[in-house]
């Protein structure tokens, strides 16, 4: 009798050494400019929001992983990571209720209930996000959140101004080198663009990021919003101002590119970024919210499984010696 057995394991058999710690801190590592101007931007409570999302976040995970009595997963990051995006997708004055609600719903709802890291249908980040959005919508009137703040700029969420407002009422007060450079009220880590074009292409030279999602993204959000602005010019705004405020350079560089929730293969993902990215100018010119990107990236993650199924059709014919 044969003593030795074959055994195999899932896939992938072969790898280059890398590891779920060692992507999660590059990715938190091209956060970093983004995050570090909206601290020195919005002060101390921006401290206190980051730091309460990434803290909560992981204890979410390790309470579920003693519950369940599963191997303590906290030490890969990809909690902590989670927090850290939900919260660079907050106001600097959210209440400390709202912070731990929303990293409840995304690491235990939005990632854990679906088996865990590499198991999530959805970016968890986002579930969290929406869930806030739908249920507490006023604490993302960002214009309403800094009433107090004084800035050295026009003080309005440009998003915003131009849902209420229209292109023509807002044109000359958000100018594109202010919106790269941060000039702009927002989220946390969303009003740095350059720090956020910076971060992604690390980690796409890197290769944690696929670029076929991303420059897809940007290519959706241009060439939509141009032709809505081509249509009406008073009313839409240009490419611009939708490329480089609000959720955009985030979702373009870290959300629409998560790994469980986006394609694998390559024809679906320059589907799965444009798809995105013309629902994200759609809700906005069109729909009830300032800014799209959180359910616009959801509804792409959803039709996701149906888009991997696209692939080049096989040349030739099989031979059969049956």
């Amino acid at each position: 009798m044969n003593k030795y057995k074959l055994t195999v394991s899932h896939a992938p058999f072969w790898h280059d050494g890398d590891s779920l710690f060692k992507m999660n801190l590059n990715i938190m590592i091209a956060a970093l400019p983004a995050v570090i101007f909206g601290v020195i931007q919005f002060g101390a409570p921006a401290v206190g929001v980051l730091a309460l999302s990434l803290s909560s976040a992981m204890v979410w995970e390790l309470i579920l992983n003693v519950i369940s009595r599963n191997k303590i997963t906290i030490g890969d990051l990809d909690s902590a990571v989670i927090g850290l995006l939900f919260g660079m997708m907050l106001p600097a004055t959210s209440p400390w209720w709202l912070v731990i609600t929303g990293t409840f719903v995304s690491v235990v709802i939005g990632k854990m209930i679906f088996g865990g890291i590499g198991a999530n249908p959805f970016n968890p980040a986002l579930i969290g996000m929406a869930f806030l959005i739908l249920s507490w919508k006023i604490f993302f009137d960002f214009d309403a959140a800094y009433l107090n703040y004084e800035f050295g700029f026009t003080a309005l969420a440009p998003l915003a101004a131009l849902k209420a407002k229209g292109a023509l009422a807002v044109a000359g007060l958000f100018p594109v080198k202010d919106l790269i450079m941060g000039r702009q009220v927002g989220a946390i880590g969303c009003t740095f663009g350059l720090g956020l074009i910076i971060g992604g292409i690390y980690l796409i030279l890197r290769g944690y990021i696929r670029w076929e999602i991303t420059i897809s993204f940007i290519l959706g959000i241009i060439i939509t919003s141009f032709c809505f602005n081509i249509a009406k010019p008073d009313v839409y705004a240009g490419p611009m101002l939708h490329l480089f405020s609000g959720y955009t350079l985030l979702g373009a560089f870290f959300l629409a590119t998560e790994n469980s929730s986006s394609p694998v293969n390559t024809i679906p993902m320059f589907i799965y970024g444009f798809f995105a990215a013309a629902m994200i100018i759609l809700m906005r010119n069109i729909g009830a919210y300032p800014d799209g990107t959180i359910l616009a990236i959801l509804l792409a993650n959803l039709v996701n499984p149906l888009m991997d199924k696209i692939r080049p059709k096989a040349w030739g014919k099989g031979v059969n010696n049956a």
